[in-house]
C-alpha cells in the first residue's frame, strides 16, 4: 500500500494535535503554539497548510464530520440491509469509539458553542444536522407514510443528539454512551410500532 504524501501526514498530525489541545486547554485557550507543540511541528505549517488557526479548527471539524460519514458507509455500503438495520447502523455510527472519546467530545462541545459566532463552523454544523436527518428520513420513508417518516426522522435526530450530549457531559460517559445507543434504537422501534407499519421484520 503506497504511503500517503507528506502533506497529508502533516495535516493529520496537526488535526490530531488540535483535538488533544482542545481537550486539554479548551477551544479559546488553544493556540498555534499549543497545537504545534503537541504535534512536534513548526507553527508555520499551520499557516502554510490551513491559512491559520481558524482554518485548522474548521479542518478539524470537517475531519470529525468525515469520520461520521465513513463510519456509516463502513456499516452500510454495498450491503443488503433492512430499513431497521440501517437505522440501527446510523445510531452506531454516531457513537463510535472516536466520536465518544474525550478529545472528540470536548471538541464537538466547543464547536457547537463557537458555531453561534463563527459562520464557517455554523455552516459545517448545518451540514452535519442535515446529513443525519436525511439519512434517517431515507430509511423511515421505507417503513412509514411520508408525514410520519418526517416526524420520526426529526425525533430520532433529536434523540441521538440529545443522548450524545448528555453522555458527553456525564461523569460516567462511557456507560452513558452505551445506554444511549440502546435507548436510541429502542426509540426507533417504538416509533415504527406506534404508527403500525412494522414492515421492517
Amino acid at each position: 500500500m503506497p504511503r500517503p504524501p507528506m502533506k497529508a501526514v502533516r495535516q493529520q498530525q496537526l488535526i490530531d494535535a488540535t483535538l488533544v489541545s482542545v481537550e486539554r486547554h479548551g477551544l479559546h485557550n488553544t493556540t498555534i503554539n499549543t497545537i504545534s507543540g503537541l504535534a512536534g511541528l513548526s507553527s508555520g505549517l499551520i499557516s502554510h497548510y490551513f491559512g491559520g488557526k481558524q482554518g485548522l479548527i474548521e479542518a478539524t471539524q470537517k475531519y470529525l464530520l468525515d469520520q461520521l460519514k465513513q463510519a456509516l458507509l463502513s456499516r452500510t455500503a454495498g450491503k443488503s440491509m433492512l430499513p431497521l438495520e440501517r437505522l440501527h447502523a446510523i445510531v452506531d455510527a454516531n457513537f463510535t469509539e472516536l466520536q465518544r472519546s474525550r478529545p472528540a467530545t470536548k471538541t464537538w462541545l466547543s464547536f457547537w458553542s463557537q458555531a453561534m459566532h463563527e459562520q464557517g463552523l455554523a455552516r459545517l454544523q448545518h451540514i452535519n444536522s442535515q446529513r443525519l436527518y436525511s439519512n434517517l428520513l431515507f430509511s423511515f420513508k421505507k417503513l412509514l407514510p411520508q408525514a410520519q417518516a418526517i416526524t420520526a426522522a426529526k425525533q430520532t435526530a433529536a434523540m441521538i443528539d440529545g443522548f450524545w450530549l448528555r453522555s458527553a457531559l456525564s461523569a460516567s460517559s462511557e456507560k452513558e454512551f452505551e445506554q444511549a445507543q440502546i435507548l436510541c434504537k429502542a426509540f426507533i422501534e417504538a416509533v415504527i410500532m406506534q404508527y403500525g407499519e412494522n414492515r421492517c421484520r
